[in-house]
């Protein structure tokens, strides 16, 4: 029974760390700035001529509606409906969805119908819709249904326009002052679309330099190449090039005489010089005529593009991606950076508890080869499972480094494991070999299980560190194809276990280390408090996730869980029912922890962002600074980063550092991920980071932003700030 207990404790603890880490946000994310669905895709419709409904949607900018998502249905089965008239889409691959046809901007539709009651006054329709938000935060809503009632003209019968007359020019939506009528040709409103219907007009950016434009026409209906403009609204630095039309046709009419127009479609690819913007505004005017009919006045339409990231946006995406670029690292110089990144783990101080327990490991060992060799085996391949699940995780689902420690679950189930470690240390309760070897008695040779989950708890402990090399490979392993991905990951952690694999096979490197005697049970006890520090720590973590509340219920748990493994080291020797009470109290203390969740975040007050004039980061407010050609010292941290700590501590709480920034009219702009934030996961994503910490600074009139090394001197951070100033 004891060993059982023993057994459960060591399983129930181990899974729930692997799980946590895993597990996605318990709470979804409460997303700002998306509009309601009502708001985002707003649809009319209207019955102009019997047997025919007219449907017009406007569709917000950012937004688009899925073609194969349209639908609509008569309520009360008052009429047959035909098929709906959907004009093409630009079409797209969705990696969920395959190949797709969206819209932006605005649709117009056409539905026929048949009524069933020839006396009805008014149509009811439901129209089902689906689209997405395609700027970040990137999400689809849910399908959406509109429900619109329709007059129905009376008696049924059309309402004929007359040539010239006014039901063709409410047909066309402009006034007779404004129209070029087809001559006296007797056009009736039936010949003409509305100027929306008849003239498409789309743009999208295709490259990071080059915009494509669209025109879209009805059968028998033309564009006139040489009466076309192209202009930039609020171009913030843009200019546009030559548009490169097609071959056109040469067309004679008795407008224009001879032409050079287009039927059907053109597309028209527009050079662009970039700005220091992520999207541009066109505006074009044109204008096309109907075959032997009317010719329509100038049509202006106005467009948003947004820009791909690859050459800068406004948020501050990188000049080029490593995915573009054409000088890429080579594979065995990124191999060499993640050896050296995942070596210098070793020195840092989020690893020092676990290296304490592989150094007592070690110690116990004794003087056999073999074991020497199994214990460094053992410690390896716990270190490269945990790295390679971390690999597999980027290259598969795009995680950022240390995004499990955004999981109060995680923190919380972080602080009881280490904390029951320390509680080992100092003697208060032993367990067996199978948890870390943690007070095993220093005459039995440790077990290899043990090895192995210190090797995992090192990765685990790790994943709140960057090391200075560190960063240059993560950086490509996000960028290269996922077996790449891996081995980098892997790399990563055989540079942390190579110290303990060297000393395993060439037992001479280790006689540095003292031979084993009794003070060695003053060590074992006194590396128990950086694990005690280390609790502290990820308690201050999770009060900054979840305020006081959710620290108080975190430490409730920890006396809980201390009762629970005295009482179980007092009932070692005694009967069954103290072992039942040992498991109860177990249970007990791990009730707070499954409730940290449900403690609401806390609201985040002004006088953080007051010290030093810091402002929180959002895309926008970055954007506008930009705008208005202020320069922006960008600081992404997280409350569970050492590096980030250490850099605040030594380089950004400084006097100097506040000089800085005064005398350069800099804002400090600081965004915290010690919480999911789908705006600086982009950020970081755009910047090709791993994680926390990133350093960008901007320079004044919208110049590029420069990043800085994840480890800040205050030497690096004054010259760029001067730079970026001048």
């Amino acid at each position: 029974m004891h060993l059982l207990f023993r057994r459960s404790a060591l399983l129930l603890l181990t899974a729930l760390l692997a799980l946590c880490a895993l597990a996605p946000p318990l709470a979804a994310q409460e997303v700002d700035g998306l509009l309601p669905v009502e708001q985002a895709y707003q649809v009319t419709a209207e019955v102009r001529t019997p047997g025919t409904i007219h449907l017009h949607w406007t569709i917000a900018p950012d937004y688009y509606l899925y073609r194969s998502r349209i639908s609509a249905k008569a309520s009360g089965g008052a009429a047959t409906l035909g098929s709906l008239q959907l004009p093409d889409g630009l079409k797209e691959h969705d990696e969920y969805l395959g190949d797709i046809e969206i819209y932006h901007h605005a649709i117009d539709a056409t539905l026929p119908y048949t009524l069933q009651d020839k006396n009805a006054k008014t149509l009811t329709l439901a129209v089902k819709m689906q689209g997405c938000h395609e700027v970040d935060p990137k999400i689809c809503y849910p399908p959406y249904t509109k429900t619109l009632t329709m007059t129905l003209p009376g008696n049924g019968a059309a309402t004929q326009g007359k040539a010239g007359g006014t039901d063709l020019l409410t047909a066309i939506g402009k006034n007779s002052s404004e129209m070029l009528t087809d001559g006296g040709k007797n056009a009736s409103s039936g010949d003409a679309l509305p100027a929306e219907q008849a003239f498409r007009f789309e743009a999208i950016a295709t490259a990071p330099n080059t915009l494509l434009l669209r025109w879209t026409m009805p059968k028998h209906y033309y564009l006139y190449r040489d009466k076309t403009e192209l202009t930039l609204l609020d171009a913030d630095g843009a200019k546009l090039g030559t548009p490169q039309w097609p071959n056109g046709v040469a067309y004679h009419d008795q407008y224009s005489g001879d032409s050079i127009v287009y039927f059907d479609q053109v597309e028209v690819p527009l050079p662009i010089t970039r700005g220091m913007t992520d999207h541009v505004k066109l505006q074009a005017r044109f204008q096309g005529c109907l075959e032997d009919g009317i010719c329509y006045p100038v049509m202006t339409r106005t467009v948003d593009v947004a820009l791909p990231p690859a050459s800068g946006n406004g948020d501050g995406g990188p000049k080029e991606s490593p995915k573009t670029t054409s000088a890429s690292p080579n594979l065995l110089f990124v191999l060499l950076l993640a050896l050296i990144g995942g070596l210098l783990f070793n020195l840092m101080p989020c690893v020092l508890p676990v290296l304490s327990l592989k150094a007592i490991t070690l110690l116990e060992s004794g003087g056999s080869p073999k074991n020497a060799r199994n214990h460094a085996l053992s410690y390896t391949a716990g270190v490269l499972t945990s790295f390679g699940i971390l690999g597999l995780i980027v290259a598969g689902l795009g995680a950022r480094w240390g995004v499990q420690l955004q999981q109060p679950l995680f923190v919380g189930s972080m602080v009881y494991l280490i904390f029951a470690m320390g509680l080992g240390f100092s003697g208060v309760v032993q367990f067996g070999a199978g948890l870390a070897n943690v007070g095993q008695s220093l005459t039995q040779k440790p077990g290899l299980r043990g090895d192995f989950f210190t090797g995992v708890l090192a990765v685990v402990v790790a994943s709140a560190c960057t090391t200075p090399f560190m960063g240059a490979a993560t950086t490509f392993a996000l960028a290269a194809p996922p077996m790449i991905s891996l081995l980098v990951f892997l790399t990563l952690g055989l540079g942390l276990a190579l110290p303990f694999l060297l000393i395993g096979f060439f037992p001479k490197l280790g006689a540095w280390l003292p031979k084993p005697g009794a003070w060695m049970e003053t060590l074992k006890q006194t590396l128990a408090f950086p694990l005690y520090l280390t609790a502290v720590w990820l308690t201050w973590v999770l009060a900054n996730q979840r305020g006081a509340d959710g620290a108080g219920l975190l430490l409730v748990g920890v006396v809980l869980l201390a009762m629970a493994l005295w009482w179980f080291e007092r009932s070692r020797h005694r009967g069954v029912p103290s072992k039942v009470l040992a498991g109860a109290l177990l249970l007990i203390a791990l009730v707070p922890l499954a409730l940290i969740h449900k403690v609401p975040t806390p609201t985040a007050t002004a006088s953080a962002q007051a010290d030093m004039g810091m402002v929180a980061f959002t895309p926008a407010k970055l954007a506008e600074l930009r705008k208005q050609g202020t320069p922006v010292f960008v600081d992404m941290t997280a409350d569970w980063c050492i590096t980030c700590k250490a850099n605040e501590h030594a380089v950004l709480n400084t006097d100097a550092f506040r000089d800085l920034l005064k005398r350069t009219g800099t804002v400090y702009m600081k965004g915290d991920w010690t919480n999911e934030n789908p705006a600086i996961t982009a950020f970081l994503k755009r910047w090709n980071s791993p994680g926390v910490p990133v350093y960008v600074v901007f320079g004044k009139n919208g110049a590029e932003g420069v990043k800085l090394p994840s480890v800040l001197t205050a030497g690096i951070v004054r010259r760029a700030v001067e730079k970026a100033a001048q």
